[in-house]
């Protein structure tokens, strides 16, 4: 399998036998921020130096979803996009274990020899200087050192990136979600937050969206804080297509507390709206850019109208502005 420039094994039988001498990776990546780029960049950079294959091993589900139900994580991208995030890197592969049983298991000895030593003939590997792994996260950097003089490969360790003075992290970077705060959550990722789903069943919709409101269908992982954003909606033709229609938008994710009984919702309002083919199964991605205020609730129609129409104008002034600052930036390319 590939995801654009990439392959993906869903399985160690599924790695060629000639695949290595490698330059690795091992983490669960979710959201792939700018230290996450900074690690999966390096492998790829010192891959192509020495002549190597450049892969990371990333887990499905996530550890904390199996070992700890309860208190896993909302993820930040889920597998398909996090494919997707880390294929920008330029790394050569990425190998998906699924988190199981047997996995959770596995001592950091066995992990070593069985999967980084013997199927990925590893020569060098890179990571975080918190990362732990083996059965009960018994090992850390201290030990994969040890294990790297005994099998022969090195160890490279970053520490944690800093951004606009916070120390990047995904847990950190949820929580800034979680709280509505997209702008600090995108100077630690790097990128925009971005959610891919499908239109909302039983809205109306048909082969082509008339109107300019797009609902999206429940979403299981994280979504930013209740209130009103300006965003970006993307419509794709296909789920595997590259690029898509791509409208600008004011998006409410919260109750609609107002009139009637409370109805969670992630919806948009499309500024720059024409007729689009739009079906039930049709991709789409909706990229969160800005929080214009919390949700409220409002004593009438007409005082809701009259904050919808101030959304929606400054709304159209951001979008408006960051296609000016885009402009500039191209011309000065």
């Amino acid at each position: 399998m590939t995801v654009d420039s990439i392959r993906v094994f869903r399985s160690l039988g599924e790695i060629p036998a000639e695949f290595g001498p490698s330059a690795v990776a091992v983490g669960n990546f979710d959201g792939v921020h700018r230290g996450h780029h900074e690690v999966l960049s390096a492998i790829a950079a010192e891959a192509r130096i020495n002549g190597w294959r450049s892969i990371a091993i990333t887990f499905d589900p996530h550890p904390e979803c199996f070992l700890r139900p309860d208190r896993a994580p909302k993820l930040l991208a889920p597998i398909p996009e996090r494919l997707r995030l880390m294929a920008q890197t330029g790394i050569d592969a990425v190998l998906v274990l699924s988190f199981d049983r047997e996995l959770s298991l596995m001592r950091a000895r066995e992990f070593v020899q069985t999967i980084l030593v013997e199927r990925l003939q590893i020569r060098s590997i890179h990571e975080g200087a918190n990362f732990r792994f083996g059965h009960c996260a018994e090992a850390g950097v201290v030990e994969l050192a040890e294990f790297g003089q005994e099998f022969g490969f090195s160890l490279t360790v970053h520490q944690a990136v800093v951004s606009h003075g916070l120390t990047v992290s995904s847990s950190a970077i949820r929580e800034r979600i979680a709280a509505g705060d997209i702008r600090r959550a995108r100077w630690m990722l790097g990128h925009t937050f971005a959610i891919r789903s499908t239109p909302a069943r039983g809205r109306g919709i048909g082969t082509k969206l008339l109107v300019p409101t797009v609902n999206l269908a429940p979403y299981p992982e994280l979504l930013p804080a209740k209130g009103v954003y300006v965003a970006r909606l993307t419509v794709f033709a296909s789920a595997d297509a590259e690029s898509g229609r791509c409208f600008q938008a004011v998006t409410n994710v919260g109750d609609r507390p107002t009139f009637g009984e409370p109805s969670f919702s992630v919806e948009s309002h499309l500024l720059d709206f024409e007729p689009v083919e739009l079906t039930e199964e049709t991709p789409l991605e909706l990229e969160f850019l800005y929080r214009l205020r919390p949700e409220l609730t409002w004593p009438s129609p007409e005082a809701l109208k009259a904050q919808i129409m101030k959304d929606v104008a400054k709304a159209k002034r951001f979008h408006r502005l960051a296609q000016v600052e885009s402009s500039r930036n191209s011309m000065q390319v």
